[in-house]
């Protein structure tokens, strides 16, 4: 996990559930050949509407179409994010795109849990609604010590819940490798 992660911004609503981020329709692609994890990314949030003002559902997606990287670093969502099936593919998703960090509201505690375990993406949880403050394309900076999200669209800074017991397995990688360096797990 980076200390700072900056990117532009891409915003959904609430109840963001993991058939949005990414549709069934898309779960056969292998996870280990590169040529189809790709797709993952490249189908990343293709089920979700974007909420600006007044966009209809596909004026600015996710990513480009025949692109497997998006522009976008961070994801602000509203309440209940990753609600839906325990799928972890979802997570897997937003990393395999680029997004780094998820700043929602709440989360469904399945998504959260999947995104720190598989070290997928950065799960900070905001201390007020950001949907209305921040605007897809923004400019934003999230200092994961300090648990701060700057705008630098408009020079606002929020207060973020920080992560807690959840930052060393983010910081080591995944579940896996923080109990194989505390010692939990062989080499």
């Amino acid at each position: 996990m980076k200390e700072i992660i900056r990117g532009l911004a891409y915003v959904v609503g609430n109840n963001i559930d993991t058939d949005q981020i990414i549709p069934a329709e898309h779960l056969v692609y292998s996870l280990t050949k590169p040529d189809e994890r790709r797709l993952y990314g490249r189908f990343a949030l293709c089920g979700v509407p974007v909420a600006e003002q007044g966009l209809p559902y596909g004026e600015r997606p996710f990513t480009q179409p025949d692109a497997y990287k998006s522009e976008y670093t961070i994801v602000i969502g509203g309440t209940n994010f990753g609600c839906g099936s325990s799928r972890e593919h979802a997570p897997f998703a937003l990393q395999e795109a680029g997004c780094e960090a998820v700043v929602a509201e709440s989360y469904a505690r399945i998504f959260y849990r999947n995104s720190v375990d598989g070290g997928f993406v950065v799960p900070f949880e905001s201390r007020t609604r950001l949907v209305d403050k921040i605007r897809t394309g923004d400019d934003v900076e999230i200092d994961t010590k300090l648990a701060q999200l700057t705008n630098h669209t408009t020079g606002e800074v929020f207060l973020l819940n920080p992560l807690g017991d959840v930052a060393d397995i983010l910081k080591a990688g995944n579940v896996f490798e923080y109990a194989r360096q505390a010692g939990l797990m062989p080499s």
